[in-house]
């Protein structure tokens, strides 16, 4: 899918993790829906749930500039799904788990299941479709804005070892301290020049797809755990070559009581500010 295609004309500024001077997005930054930037099908069942805006962190000040006059700022935007503990995929499980997705993203931008025999934290392709789209009943859904700041050598930093976005929001806290069961999604694209890398310590699962490719895969119920991709290094793999646009699409969950950790770093340079989820 070429950047035209993903360039934002429905005005969520979803700038990844780096302010870019040029980025095209509408100066209207608010945007609701369930899947993300580029979705092809109308795989999406239900309506996006909670205020929009209402999940925004405000930790940094970097500046982008929009086609439309807006301004995007050093912000990463995409879709918070919270679940109950009931779900059969959540809070009763612990491993580390890898090979849960395809290595290629499905043509409606989300993770396609693997169905492995040892992925004994889920419980079928059914349940794990409903992670990263709206279901009625099953997940509540609303934006969430991280911002990111620079932390010196060309790296911008999004860092919560308590990240807990939606407590006491959607489904709420379901007698715990925090809201602990939720997944997080999100969709941009980048300018690979050459030297980029992205790194990603959190828990519980995280997929990491650089055009359309798994890059990351921290799949499973566990403590923190990190991956850093070299895009260089992997660049025949990735089938990325400098001075061209890729798709980035970044899927996270928490599962599981009683610890929340996310960090990103990256260099990677956005040219684009996405889509607003449809």
């Amino acid at each position: 899918m070429g950047a035209a295609q993903l360039r934002g004309t429905l005005g969520v500024c979803f700038l990844l993790l780096v302010p870019v001077a040029g980025c095209e997005c509408s100066s209207d930054e608010e945007g609701s829906g369930a899947s993300g930037a580029g979705a092809s099908s109308g795989t999406e069942s239900g309506s996006p749930q909670g205020s929009t805006g209402a999940f925004t962190t405000s930790n940094g000040t970097g500046q982008g500039t929009g086609t439309g006059g807006g301004t995007c700022g050093s912000n990463l935007t995409g879709t918070i799904r919270d679940f109950q503990a009931s779900h059969p995929d959540f809070e009763d499980f612990l491993g580390i788990d890898p090979g849960i997705v395809l290595p290629d993203l499905g043509p409606d931008n989300k993770p396609v299941y693997a169905g492995q025999a040892g992925n004994d934290t889920t419980t079928g392709q059914a349940n794990f479709d409903q992670w990263f789209r709206d279901v009625s009943g099953v997940n509540q859904s609303a934006p969430f804005t991280l911002t990111l700041t620079p932390s010196g050598g060309g790296v911008f930093t999004f860092d919560d070892s308590d990240f807990f976005p939606v407590d006491d929001q959607l489904f709420g806290n379901e007698g715990n301290p925090h809201n602990y069961h939720f997944t997080y999604e999100l969709h941009t694209t980048f300018l690979y020049s050459g030297g980029e890398t992205f790194s990603f310590t959190g828990d519980d699962d995280l997929f990491t797809f650089v055009n359309r490719k798994l890059a990351i895969d921290l799949g499973g119920v566990h403590g923190a755990m990190s991956d850093t991709i070299d895009l260089d290094a992997r660049a025949a793999e990735l089938g990325i070559s400098p001075g061209n646009v890729y798709q980035l699409d970044f899927f996270f969950a928490e599962r599981h009581t009683t610890e929340s950790n996310f960090r990103v770093d990256t260099t990677l340079v956005f040219i684009d500010c996405g889509e607003p989820p449809q």
